[in-house]
């Protein structure tokens, strides 16, 4: 698999260091599509602030590659649903974390999670 970064400069707004505005991927061998995850432990309960469930969602979203034979890598695309706006800049620093510099496309929407405790789920989509 081949992909390639599209960070128009012109005719459109900028893109920052920690996202891009697409991604080509070429000729991959398997997608990989994951439902939105939580911030939840092996036993379903929630972390009780949101630092400790963004920690728990990039640790059940590794936990959910590894089982494909995959790693943050190869991550194409995410979107995250946050509860409230004022979580935006905790999701980005987690997110850039979690990545280590493996930059994406990327989507936040602030939106009513299906349960008040959950504070953030996060989809992805991988390839390889």
């Amino acid at each position: 698999m081949k992909t390639v970064q599209h960070n128009p400069t012109r005719g459109i707004y900028p893109a920052t260091p920690d996202y891009i505005h697409a991604l080509e991927v070429r000729q991959p061998n398997r997608i990989l599509y994951v439902a939105g995850t939580m911030g939840l432990d092996a036993q379903g309960v929630p972390g009780k602030t949101l630092e400790a469930q963004l920690a728990l969602v990039w640790s059940n979203l590794r936990t959910i590659l590894a089982s494909a034979d995959m790693t943050v890598r190869n991550i194409v695309r995410i979107t995250s649903y946050l509860r409230d706006a004022a979580y935006a800049e905790a999701n980005q620093a987690a997110r850039i974390a979690a990545l280590d510099g493996h930059v994406v496309p990327t989507t936040a929407l602030v939106a009513q999670t299906l349960v008040s405790d959950w504070l953030v789920e996060i989809e992805i989509i991988a390839a390889d």
